[in-house]
């Protein structure tokens, strides 16, 4: 008998989310995982016929997607030229870890508060997936798991201006992480602090949630200027 294969974290908010996703909005989620992923490297040069073909969605969806991804500064829009994805910078790394830091306490408090029970369910199984990625030091697996379940955290605080705020610092993060961790190799004690925000929310602890959210914040922005200091 075939073995069933096991969901992943982005499968999990899948089946949570009860309206489907626009195209549009498909295309945005592809797009911010290629690049938080270096799928779509730092500086390079894209049309909109490209990224319609490597996505197999529409290019008005995707010229819609991509119009937000520039308006996140995520990507800039080059008339006749195409759409440049960003450069990786330690500088705009600090700047959104500032902004990155209150959305996401919010965003651990509310969702303590307002997530379902079935969504607080899923929880335990997601901080799992995302240890066993830290423990074996899958980057990968990581850096897709914690993005897809930041977004699943953020659906459950049910503010729907906070989820697109929080969207491109995400990204943004995850970029920086997935370009840098080989030089900080921090996966496990990572993989533990996002592991227990999760489960703060899961037991519906909204100060507890917030408190390891800072935590979490506190260490990131640590791992982020002692790259600064190693490099300059």
């Amino acid at each position: 008998m075939a073995q069933k294969k096991k969901k992943s974290p982005l499968e999990h908010r899948r089946r949570a989310t009860a309206v489907p996703l626009t195209l549009a909005e498909q295309a945005r989620e592809r797009l911010d995982e290629m690049i938080a992923t270096l799928e779509l490297p730092p500086e390079s040069l894209w049309s909109e016929a490209q990224l319609s073909e490597l996505l197999k969605i529409g290019r008005t969806p995707v010229r819609e997607a991509v119009q937000k991804l520039a308006s996140a500064q995520l990507v800039t829009i080059l008339p006749r030229h195409g759409i440049k994805i960003s450069a990786v910078n330690v500088q705009t790394q600090l700047l959104v870890l500032e902004l990155r830091r209150e959305l996401e306490r919010l965003v651990a408090s509310r969702a303590a508060r307002r997530a379902t029970t079935d969504e607080k369910s899923q929880l335990p199984a997601m901080a799992k997936a995302i240890e066993d990625a830290s423990r074996t030091r899958d980057v990968l697996a990581y850096i897709k798991g914690s993005y897809a379940v930041a977004r699943f955290l953020a659906q459950c605080a049910r503010n729907p201006f906070v989820t697109d705020m929080l969207s491109p610092f995400l990204t943004f993060s995850a970029r920086f992480y997935y370009v840098y961790q080989a030089q900080v190799d921090d996966l496990p004690t990572a993989g533990k602090l996002r592991a227990a925000v999760i489960r703060a929310v899961a037991m519906g602890d909204e100060a507890a949630a917030a408190a390891k959210s800072d935590l979490l914040m506190d260490y990131i922005d640590r791992m982020t200027r002692d790259l600064i200091m190693r490099a300059f």
